[in-house]
């Protein structure tokens, strides 16, 4: 089943995900000088970020949270928000919560779920943060219908992921090893697509593309 592939798949990783999306070590340098267009994961999760005010005061979602390892030091900034951080690979969560634990923030509840079917009323919160996810989602569909109920009217979506059709090298990496890893889960978007999906329920506030990635701010009409 591709939910038991995924949770294999980051169970493997887990001793080298945050230095190859970080940039961490020379091969993960090169890796996405090759294959990703140069594009830097650091800088583009900072954006992503600023769009959060460190005042925030309302209820935010963080799905994947993955290892926490871009969100860890804005979260230690945020200390009026409710935040609900959720992901699929209880791996990948338990080292989420021990860099939590690490720095002391305490406004943050983790739980195991599938973005898929969300266990939230409609209109939960005022953000929903997304950060290197959508590719992996094996139902996108599902997934974008889940974030829109539970964003409250004037709540945003701010996502960063791989989308296809950009760059060769990262297509034919997403396509062979990545899919067969279980880290990335076909069909994938591409930027068009991505639009098409949010143009009839938000208002699409920065949309950028950087190598084969995309990121982009959305609020809920």
């Amino acid at each position: 089943m591709m939910a038991d592939k995924i949770k294999s798949s980051y169970k493997f990783s887990k001793s080298f995900y945050d230095d190859a999306i970080t940039q961490g070590k020379w091969w993960s340098k090169l890796y996405f000088k090759l294959l990703w267009g140069g594009v830097d994961d650091n800088e583009i999760a900072r954006r992503v970020l600023s769009w959060i005010p460190d005042d925030f005061k309302g209820r935010l979602l963080d799905v994947p949270v993955g290892t926490a390892v871009f969100t860890t030091e804005k979260y230690r900034k945020m200390k009026q928000a409710d935040i609900t951080c959720l992901d699929y690979s209880q791996d990948m969560l338990e080292q989420a919560e021990y860099r939590f634990r690490g720095t002391g923030i305490s406004n943050i509840q983790t739980m195991q779920g599938d973005v898929g079917a969300l266990p939230f009323e409609e209109g939960t919160f005022d953000i929903v943060l997304c950060m290197n996810g959508l590719h992996v989602f094996p139902n996108k569909g599902k997934a974008y219908a889940e974030i829109l109920r539970t964003l409250k009217p004037g709540g945003e979506l701010l996502a960063c992921f791989y989308i296809a059709g950009e760059q060769r090298g990262a297509d034919w990496l997403a396509k062979t090893v990545m899919t067969r890893m279980g880290w990335f889960t076909p069909p994938f978007d591409t930027a068009n697509d991505v639009r098409q999906r949010l143009e009839p329920y938000y208002d699409i506030l920065d949309f950028h593309v950087e190598g084969a990635m995309l990121y982009f701010r959305a609020r809920k009409r």
